[in-house]
């Protein structure tokens, strides 16, 4: 399959591409709760222990802008494998690095190359015609969100079981298998790319930027939105073991695993675009994640895991649901630059978003968790206000226009 051409992907290949997503970005996550363990194994200084979930974030950025824009220059398939087989490398990288500099250097690598998720997403949404695209987009980027939730658990427990470099060593195996087997999954994708270059795809770059509204828009909903998220999955392991709930690990664990539930809104958001319902969706999408934390002002105070649970599970599904509708939306935009606007956009939401980590900590460890609800209900809702007046803006062209 060559150029923009539509052919049809089965179910299972869908499957496929979700599967791929989820395991690719997992690891950007794996870290995460291993950060102090890993510290303590190579003898850093606890700031230093504190940057390698931070270097990895920073890695993956720059895959975002870097490597996923080649989507539009270099052979889809062969794209995919080979940052794969390079991810791979590097998660060897950090379980044997011998001095904190090459960890850091791997842990950078890892993060560069696990962009290679964001790669797999447009390739998907080159190979079905526009009337299947949100659904498929909502089937994948459900995959990804999978892998986000379970990683955190899963590396958890192989550190516990095996020491922490075996998450590592895990993950990189299953990378190596995993590029093996899109190597006779996907399709061959040769972009239309009217001669140009590497220098020239990333030059475009700004002015794709700055003369996409939609992308622009888009973009700043989601990265609120995913601020929000960030927020929220920082700031609850830290309540929900202390004194008031007092969750051992394991409990964590759980709780983790079912908010993994709000990646069923995916397929759900993606039918929805499908039908040309993505703008009340959007508005819903958005209420969703004002009302769950809202809500956890009342688990606060009865001391209430379950109420934390559904909160969880409904911030999810609204965070899913926006992202799938946007890149439905951005996927409608011209298709030879469709891994640059994708990488665009997951650049603006990733450092947008990455603020709410930042913000948890200082608001948790200085107010306490109503500091945390408050902006988390704040920045929800900013994202609805800032749509809404877009909303009514259309509907005074539209009359305007009728008149």
């Amino acid at each position: 399959m060559k150029g923009t051409d539509h052919g049809t992907l089965s179910k299972a290949r869908v499957a496929v591409f979700a599967t791929a997503c989820g395991i690719t970005v997992a690891n950007i996550y794996y870290a995460q709760p291993l950060a102090h363990t890993i510290g303590q194994a190579l003898s850093m200084p606890a700031v230093l222990a504190g940057l390698v979930v931070t270097v990895t974030q920073i890695g993956y950025a720059a895959g975002l802008v870097l490597l996923v824009s080649l989507t539009d220059l270099m052979e889809n398939r062969r794209l995919v494998i080979a940052t794969l087989l390079a991810d791979a490398v590097a998660l060897v990288a950090m379980a044997v690095a011998p001095v904190v500099s090459v960890f850091f250097l791997a842990v950078f690598a890892v993060g560069f190359f696990s962009a290679a998720a964001q790669i797999l997403v447009p390739f998907a949404a080159h190979l079905v015609p526009e009337m299947r695209r949100g659904r498929v987009v909502g089937n994948v980027m459900g995959g990804l969100l999978l892998g986000i939730m379970l990683s955190r658990p899963l590396s958890t427990l192989l550190s516990g079981w095996f020491g922490w470099q075996a998450v590592f060593y895990f993950s990189a195996v299953v990378m190596v298998v995993l590029a093996v087997m899109l190597r006779f999954q996907l399709p061959v994708r040769q972009p239309q790319h009217n001669n140009s270059n590497y220098l020239l795809i990333l030059g475009s770059l700004w002015h794709l930027f700055r003369t996409t509204p939609l992308l622009r828009r888009r973009a700043l909903w989601q990265g609120l939105l995913f601020a929000g998220f960030n927020l929220f999955w920082t700031a609850t392991p830290m309540v929900l073991s202390g004194p008031r709930f007092n969750l051992s690990p394991h409990g964590i664990a759980l709780f983790l695993l079912a908010g993994a539930a709000g990646a069923l809104a995916a397929p759900i958001a993606g039918r929805l675009a499908d039908k040309g319902l993505s703008q009340p969706a959007t508005g819903v999408a958005m209420l969703m994640v004002a009302l769950a934390f809202a809500s956890t002002f009342l688990a606060w105070s009865l001391h209430s895991v379950t109420i934390f649970v559904i909160a969880a599970i409904v911030l999810d599904a609204g965070v899913q649901t926006h992202q799938v509708l946007s890149l439905r939306a951005i996927y409608t935009l011209p298709a030879e630059a469709r891994g640059r606007l994708n990488g665009l956009f997951m650049t603006g939401v990733f450092l947008c978003g990455s603020s709410g980590a930042l913000l948890a900590g200082a608001l948790y460890s200085r107010v306490g968790w109503q500091a945390v609800a408050v902006a988390g209900c704040i920045i929800s809702l900013l994202a609805l206000l800032s749509f809404a007046a877009k909303t009514a803006n259309q509907a005074k062209e539209a009359s305007d226009n009728q008149s």
